[in-house]
C-alpha cells in the first residue's frame, strides 16, 4: 500500500491552499506559450509539462501576471513586488501531483509555476488594461475600481540577524502574552512556530483555545505576505484534523476562520468549506464564530459564497451561544431577510460569553440582537 506521501493529489496552489484547474492554452495563441490558469485568490500559473523549460515558464507566467505588459514585468522586483510558487511532479495529462514521478509507467516531470502579485502592483496591472480597453474603445468606465486581490507585504528582516530556535515552551508563553510581533518575527527564524502554536490548541479550556486560534489568525495573517506556503499547509492540517471523525478537532475551526478573516484577501475562497462544517454539532459554535470573524471585514464572502439563509432556524436553537453568534454574524452581514426574527430575541436576556479578539466579552442574546438589528439599518436612509 503506498504511503500518505506517496498518494495522488490534486493541484493545490501554493499560496491560498485552495485546488487550482487544469491549465489552458488561451484563445489567442502566441509563440512558445505554455497552457495556464488563474486561481481564486489571483495567482497566476503556467504549466511545463517537461520540466524541462522552467525558465521560460517563468517568464511567461510573469507576464501573464502583468497583463502582457512586458515592460513592467521585467522591471518587478521578486518579493518586492510579487510572490511565487512552484509544484513539482504535475500530470498534465490527468491534472494530477503525482509524488513516486511515476504513473502507469510513465514518468511524471510536469511543473507548475505559480506568479501572485503584491496589492500595489495589481492595481496598476489594473491600469493598464483600463487604459488599453479605453484606447481600443472598449470600456468606457471610470479608472476607479480597483482589485482586492494583492496583499501588502510584511517588511523584510534583516538577512545578517542573528537567527533563534523555536522552542515550545518560549512559544506557549509568547502566546500567553500576545506577542504577535514576536511570534511574526520567530516564524522568519523558524518555521516549527506554527506547528507548536497549533498544538496549543489542545486545551480543555474554551476561552484558551479562542484566544489561540485568534493569536494563530494574526500570525498567519502577516507571515503568508511573504511565505503563503506554511500557512496553506497549516490550514490543510486544520481542515483534515476537523474532518476526522476519530481525531479532537478542538479550536480547529476556530483557527480557520481566524486566519480567513485575518487575510480574506488570500484565504477568502475557504469560507465555504468552513461552512460545511456547520452539519456537525461539535463545531458549530466554531463555525459560527469564525464566519462572525470574517464577517466583520468582508460580508460580501459570507453572502456570495455560502447559503446563510440556512442559519436562519439556528436563531431558534436551544443553546443560547448559538442563538448569539448567529445573531453576531447575520448583523455583520446585514441580513435584513431575517430581520423579523431577530427582533424577536430583544428580549432574550439570557447571559452568554462571546470572544472578541480572543477576549471574552459578557453579553446577552436581547443586546446582541440590538447590535445585529442596528447594523441591519445602519445605511437605511430615512428609515427606508
Amino acid at each position: 500500500m503506498s504511503s500518505k506521501k506517496e498518494e495522488i493529489l490534486k493541484p493545490w496552489c501554493p499560496f491560498c491552499g485552495m485546488d487550482v484547474g487544469r491549465p489552458v492554452y488561451s484563445s489567442q495563441r502566441k509563440m512558445r506559450e505554455f497552457p495556464q490558469g488563474t486561481c481564486e485568490c489571483g495567482a497566476v500559473y503556467v504549466c511545463d509539462a517537461t520540466g524541462h523549460n522552467i525558465g521560460a515558464a517563468m517568464v511567461e507566467c510573469l507576464v501573464s501576471a502583468c497583463n502582457d505588459e512586458w515592460d513592467l514585468a521585467w522591471e518587478l522586483i521578486p518579493e518586492d513586488d510579487y510572490l511565487t510558487g512552484l509544484l513539482e511532479n504535475y500530470d498534465e495529462v490527468t491534472h494530477q501531483v503525482v509524488p513516486k514521478r511515476n504513473l502507469d509507467g510513465r514518468a511524471v516531470r510536469g511543473v507548475l509555476y505559480f506568479v501572485r502579485l503584491h496589492r500595489e502592483m495589481a492595481e496598476l496591472v489594473k491600469r493598464f488594461e483600463h487604459k488599453r480597453d479605453v484606447e481600443q474603445g472598449a470600456s468606457e468606465e471610470p479608472a476607479a475600481a480597483q482589485v482586492d486581490t494583492g496583499i501588502t507585504i510584511e517588511p523584510a528582516r534583516d538577512p545578517k540577524r542573528k537567527k533563534k530556535r523555536a522552542e515550545k515552551n518560549m512559544v506557549k508563553i509568547m502566546a500567553e502574552q500576545g506577542d504577535v510581533d514576536g511570534l511574526v518575527d520567530l516564524f522568519f527564524d523558524d518555521h516549527k512556530v506554527l506547528r507548536f502554536l497549533q498544538r496549543l490548541l489542545y486545551d480543555p479550556t474554551p476561552g484558551a483555545r479562542f484566544r489561540v486560534a485568534w493569536i494563530i489568525g494574526q500570525v498567519c495573517g502577516r507571515v503568508a505576505t511573504r511565505e503563503p506556503g506554511p500557512v496553506a499547509d497549516l490550514m490543510h492540517r486544520l481542515f483534515e484534523a476537523s474532518a476526522d471523525s476519530a481525531a479532537s478537532s478542538w479550536g480547529m475551526v476556530e483557527t480557520i476562520g481566524a486566519i480567513i478573516a485575518a487575510r480574506p484577501d488570500i484565504y477568502g475562497a475557504f469560507t465555504r468549506h468552513l461552512f460545511s462544517f456547520m452539519g456537525d454539532p461539535g463545531t458549530r459554535e466554531g463555525v459560527l464564530w469564525g464566519l462572525g470573524e470574517i464577517a466583520a471585514s468582508r460580508p460580501d464572502l459570507i453572502r456570495n459564497s455560502t447559503p446563510f439563509y440556512a442559519l436562519f432556524p439556528v436563531l431558534n436553537h436551544a443553546l443560547p451561544e448559538l442563538r448569539g453568534l448567529t445573531l453576531r454574524l447575520l448583523g455583520r452581514i446585514q441580513a435584513k431577510e431575517a430581520g423579523l426574527q431577530i427582533m424577536g430575541l430583544q428580549f432574550d436576556n439570557t447571559q452568554i460569553t462571546i470572544y472578541e479578539q480572543g477576549q471574552p466579552v459578557e453579553t446577552t442574546v436581547a443586546a446582541l440582537s440590538v447590535e445585529a438589528t442596528r447594523n441591519i439599518h445602519k445605511d437605511d436612509v430615512n428609515g427606508k
